[in-house]
């Protein structure tokens, strides 16, 4: 890759994006059975599945399945016989939580007015959902997944209920069979997500990065938005709380986006690219018609029907520009700094370590 300086490079660097080779066919059934040995035992590194996950995605029939290992429901090191064990303690412990919530259900009502609150704001949120498809066939059960973000509400002490919520609980709903599923996939999606996703954890990091990130990469376009576009950043906020999912044009894009995420692939805070990337589809629009913050939201907003490849392709050439500036904190340390003036950016290669 030839060396490109800042203010020259967006425009080519951008549309090289487009020029994408033809992605292989994703994972399928197949493949991913011969993963495991007989006992099931991951028989592959689970740093090369991941990478194949980066560069081909997953195939519907097995995006259920990989996921649970992507967010933790099951660990990589598990047997076939050891996920069965914990797919009935999840399911367990599920309806035990669902219990207990029954039981302290009155007493939240009566003496805690942020529940009640919180309830209204689910409720209100969830109809809100258009639940059919284009032939009118439902898609969603309502009650359920109302259930299940109560549920969560109660028992996450850290990731309160935030717009959008509803949205992600939706996808996980229409990916698997099973109430204690859904609850536990969102449980720890959110555990590997609440760095960038969740508004009282990871997202005002993520906004700070961002600006870091263009302050570097594109002056030009940092200049502008310090002045007439001032605040434009921060309000870019929503792009993180819902997992960029508005962006998209389908269902599959979204799943295709968040499964590269869970990988941990190319490299840490991935999204924090991907908001760069996005930002750039606008930069020519704004610079010339010099537009000031409302406009610039404006424009970001209207960022739909996107193609989760070529973004996700996108930001790779962010990531491969960041490594050949030599930004990366050496060694996976996201708080070492350069020798020169600028922070590096925390950004890191993945270390291949086993997840329980």
């Amino acid at each position: 890759m030839t060396t490109l300086s800042p203010e020259n490079s967006l425009s080519a660097r951008w549309s090289a994006s487009f020029i994408l080779v033809k992605r292989k066919p994703p994972i399928d059934k197949t493949e991913w059975d011969a993963f495991f040995d007989e006992n099931g035992l991951l028989a592959k590194s689970r740093d090369s599945i991941c990478v194949n996950i980066l560069e081909r995605g997953l195939h519907p029939l097995v995006r259920t399945e990989a996921w649970k290992f992507l967010t933790g429901y099951y660990s990589w090191q598990s047997s076939q016989d050891e996920r069965l064990t914990v797919d009935s303690t999840r399911r367990k412990n599920y309806e035990a939580l669902c219990e207990m919530y029954g039981k302290i259900q009155p007493l939240l009502e009566n003496l805690h007015r942020n529940f009640m609150e919180t309830r209204n704001n689910i409720a209100y949120d969830i109809q809100k959902l258009y639940d059919k498809d284009h032939l009118g066939n439902v898609l969603i059960d309502k009650k359920r997944l109302e259930k299940i973000l109560l549920l969560s509400y109660v028992c996450n002490t850290q990731a309160e209920y935030q717009q959008g919520f509803h949205e992600m609980v939706m996808l996980f709903q229409l990916m698997v069979e099973h109430d204690h599923e859904t609850f536990w996939l969102f449980q720890f999606f959110l555990q590997k997500t609440e760095h960038s996703c969740v508004i009282n954890i990871g997202v005002g990091k993520n906004l700070d990065m961002l600006n870091d990130l263009i302050d570097f990469l594109d002056p030009v376009f940092a200049e502008h938005l310090r002045g007439r576009g001032a605040g434009t950043v921060r309000s870019l906020f929503p792009w993180f709380c819902f997992c960029f999912q508005r962006a998209f044009k389908s269902f599959e894009d979204v799943w295709r986006l968040w499964e590269v995420l869970l990988t941990g692939k190319p490299c840490r805070n991935f999204q924090v690219l991907v908001a760069y990337s996005m930002l750039q589809m606008v930069r020519e629009q704004v610079l010339q018609e010099s537009m000031t913050r409302d406009d610039i939201i404006l424009a970001c907003n209207n960022l739909i029907d996107l193609d989760a490849d070529v973004l996700i392709s996108a930001a790779c050439l962010i990531y491969a520009e960041l490594i050949q500036r030599d930004l990366l904190p050496p060694q996976g340390d996201c708080t070492a700094r350069g020798h020169g003036p600028r922070p590096w950016f925390p950004v890191s290669l993945p270390v291949d370590q086993a997840q329980d």
